[in-house]
């Protein structure tokens, strides 16, 4: 039984601790949809997407209105389009009336953005996930709603270093392609390591091959109601620090349970997972840096940070996992600059710099994520830090990703406007020592020893 206590406890984290369910994620199989004739394919996938999905939208405000639970985004993540468009696509230019199909697609059901325009290329490129790569830039630049994202490594696999390269360019190409909006082309593109095939979240959402015909996953967020509960065990021990995060971890992850149960009870669809990611938001009090600073730091790139952030995420997991059996995606703490008011700060204020952010994502959900970075910033020197970025997931055994925006016509001072959840960020400074004699190498990065478990 949920007590009057309960009811009003989680009253109060929606009214005034910003709890929100983050997102509801329709994952579709277009695997069905796969025909050689490129009309009727795209003809097959807005069908599949528009019945499937026509109720999904209502289906979430009427779950808002009886519950009054926030859901921000209603979201559709898909089969990887590399896969689906590889029989019919035979050129770049194909793959983008994919693109113009799939964004059709998301107004008519009115979501915010569909994922999956995506390519899994973690040993190897065949010329048709290359095709669906190099037509990023056009794709993300003529559509609003289309997300894009690229796994180019994994701990079972390596790292395609070819496809780094490539990543890097098309980061640089996509940029300049969308400049008149601040490059926010990019803010919709992320570079994996480890992808998870369950993923709710946006930019790198797609629906994998392990997955069923439809399935409802549902991501969860939290960041002012931790705060808000650590707050009260200030200055006390990290046992007792370590308890209240677990147990406020747990209240949140039933909120999205019940979510989840209800949207899939009504579509018909079965239920996925719940991925209890601290996802913030520009929103002051909403903001996993005051979480940070909460615990003890002054601000968030002070030593100890990272230490802090792995407590912080650890502590996430171990009590969100009693409230669902079935936890998936990303699961723990965003560090995303551009969306956390507390990162924006920070970095304003000289106390958190590109290089700490790295050191943070070996303990946080996913990677350097939403950075600005000056707009003359080479391909070569993108392909590095992705580079980087995704050997910390290969050898760690972790997921990992890159989202950067290099700001065509802006440089370290200035500021990029996203607008809407994706916020505003200052422009940081990158490492300009040159890279791009270990980029151009050509082959794979071999996948650690740890990786052969057979």
């Amino acid at each position: 039984m949920i007590s009057v206590y309960e009811v009003n406890e989680t009253n109060k984290m929606i009214e005034q601790e910003n709890l929100d369910v983050r997102t509801i994620t329709l994952g579709i199989s277009l695997m069905d949809c796969i025909d050689s004739d490129l009309d009727r394919l795209n003809d097959n996938i807005y069908k599949k997407i528009t019945t499937l999905a026509s109720n999904l939208v209502s289906t979430g405000q009427d779950i808002e209105r009886e519950f009054g639970i926030p859901i921000v985004n209603k979201r559709i993540s898909i089969t990887p389009i590399a896969l689906v468009g590889s029989a019919a696509c035979k050129t770049p230019d194909d793959y983008v009336e994919i693109a113009k199909t799939l964004d059709k697609a998301a107004k008519e059901v009115g979501v915010n953005f569909i994922g999956g325009y995506s390519a899994l290329v973690s040993k190897a490129m065949t010329t048709s996930e290359e095709n669906l790569i190099r037509s990023v830039p056009k794709a993300l630049a003529c559509t609003e709603r289309v997300c894009s994202s690229i796994n180019v490594g994994s701990t079972r696999t390596g790292i395609n270093m070819d496809a780094v390269r490539l990543c890097g360019e098309i980061v640089k190409e996509t940029a300049e392609a969308t400049k008149d909006n601040d490059s926010l082309g990019c803010a919709k593109l992320v570079v994996f390591c480890n992808a998870p095939d369950d993923n709710p979240f946006m930019a790198g959402a797609f629906l994998g091959v392990t997955e069923g015909d439809a399935v409802i996953n549902v991501g969860v967020s939290g960041p002012g109601v931790v705060k808000k509960a650590i707050e009260q065990v200030r200055g006390k021990g990290f046992e007792e620090l370590c308890e209240m995060i677990k147990k406020t971890a747990f209240k949140i992850t039933r909120v999205g349970q019940l979510v989840a149960g209800e949207a899939s009870k009504r579509m018909g669809i079965p239920f996925g997972i719940i991925d209890l990611s601290l996802a913030p938001t520009p929103a002051v009090g909403d903001s996993v840096a005051e979480i940070l600073e909460e615990i003890g730091l002054e601000r968030v790139g002070a030593p100890g940070t990272t230490a802090a952030l792995a407590m912080l995420n650890d502590q996430v997991k171990k009590g969100g996992v009693m409230a669902s059996s079935y936890v998936g995606g990303l699961s723990g703490a965003f560090i995303p600059v551009s969306e956390d008011q507390g990162m924006i700060d920070a970095v304003k204020l000289g106390a958190l710099n590109l290089e700490k952010l790295e050191a943070m994502t070996c303990v946080c959900s996913v990677g350097l994520d939403m950075i600005a970075i000056p707009g003359k910033t080479s391909a070569a020197t993108i392909s590095g830090i992705i580079a980087d970025e995704m050997a910390l997931g290969m050898v760690n055994n972790k997921t990992t990703a890159v989202r950067l925006i290099p700001v065509i016509g802006k440089d370290v001072g200035e500021t990029a406007e996203f607008g809407g959840l994706l916020g505003y960020a200052p422009i940081m400074p990158v490492n300009e020592f040159d890279c791009s004699a270990f980029i151009n190498r050509q082959g794979r990065i071999p996948a650690p020893i740890h990786s052969f478990k057979n």
